[in-house]
């Protein structure tokens, strides 16, 4: 018997299916058609109607597009989104002033002011002679002896005997975190400016101090894209003006600001317009606010009574917030008003000041 041996069969199914993936994926899927771009000539369809000829009620849009004049096509142009840089250098440049004291509060550490600051002085004419970064202290040349600098401070004609005058800049971390507070002090003086002369309280032209820093936000403006960090001025960051004290067994949680009473009471004030809590009655000289602490939705009434009293309620004194010196600094505290007999909201009270000043 003759034995013969038979080749092995091969099948074809398997490699003909791998040529033909590997046809597909070398073409990059070109038989599937790309529709991602098919909206911008699209034209737009009829709404179907029924028996009637009117629009079938699902066809109805719950917000109706107006008519397209014209190719009835659809624009590939986007709009440009609005301009909103003038918007954020208004709230990152703002002159404010509490009393006879004004400053401008920049909304960046004080690290990154303090150079930008010294080129505007050098800039200006008035030249830093004397600076500490630890007092966080610029003094200036003699402004008498610079053009540019006495048409800064608008002095007149020069004459033998008119007072001589420098310009100091002070640079504190503001009340606000990761801001900075800049005053500008012109001073006359008898001497020289050899020596760095003590910051001066009282100003001497409130006027004129709010012209120099407009004119300082002005040009921090103009060198937005162009800042550069003082390592030098690192410290004067380090220390904020806001802290959070915890509760004892004298007073509940409260927050201490190492600042001026006045300007404390200006930065409350502040506070409570910019979050909306009512203030029904205030007293500086005793240094208390009485306010609605309730959250704006328990100050609506519920849906029935809306159709005949309105939605707002009537403010109620729920929350007695006082100011005391205390140790150089101003701390404040909150408590349940005396008549009301509600809720005590003055633990969600302080959280709400203290988070939004720091």
């Amino acid at each position: 018997m003759n034995d013969r041996i038979r080749a092995p069969k091969l099948s074809v199914r398997p490699v003909v299916l791998g040529l033909a993936i590997a046809t597909l994926t070398a073409s990059g899927c070109s038989l599937i058609n790309d529709r991602s771009d098919g909206y911008v000539t699209a034209e737009q369809s009829r709404a179907l109607k029924g028996i009637d000829g009117q629009p079938l009620p699902r066809q109805r849009p719950e917000m109706p597009i107006r008519d397209i004049s014209g190719s009835g096509t659809l624009s590939a142009k986007v709009p440009e989104p609005p301009d909103m840089t003038a918007e954020i250098l208004d709230e990152n440049y703002v002159v404010e002033s509490v009393n006879d004291q004004s400053w401008l509060l920049v909304n960046e550490v004080p690290g990154r002011i303090w150079p930008a600051v010294a080129a505007w002085m050098n800039e200006s004419g008035l030249a830093v002679a004397q600076d500490s970064t630890q007092l966080g202290v610029m003094q200036s040349e003699i402004v008498n002896f610079s053009r540019r600098a006495r048409s800064l401070v608008g002095l007149d004609q020069a004459t033998a005997d008119e007072p001589r005058m420098i310009v100091q800049v002070r640079l504190a971390p503001g009340v606000r975190r990761k801001t900075t507070e800049v005053q500008i002090r012109p001073v006359t003086i008898a001497g020289s400016a050899d020596n760095l002369r003590p910051w001066q309280d009282e100003p001497m032209d409130q006027e004129l101090e709010e012209s120099l820093l407009e004119n300082l936000s002005a040009f921090l403006q103009s060198r937005e894209d162009n800042r550069s960090y003082s390592r030098a001025a690192l410290d004067m960051g380090s220390e904020p003006r806001v802290s959070l004290l915890e509760a004892t067994a004298e007073r509940d949680q409260a927050i201490a600001i190492d600042l001026p009473y006045d300007r404390v009471w200006g930065e409350i004030r502040r506070v409570l317009e910019d979050e909306n809590i009512p203030v029904l009655d205030l007293d500086r000289s005793a240094g208390y606010f009485l306010v609605d602490a309730r959250a704006e939705d328990e100050r609506r009434r519920g849906w029935m009574t809306r159709w005949f009293a309105g939605d707002e309620v009537a403010p109620e004194a729920t929350s007695r917030i006082q100011l005391s010196e205390e140790d150089g600094q101003v701390v404040i505290t909150a408590e349940r008003a005396d008549d009301y007999n509600g809720s005590n909201y003055s633990h969600s009270l302080i959280t709400r000041l203290y988070d939004y000043l720091y």
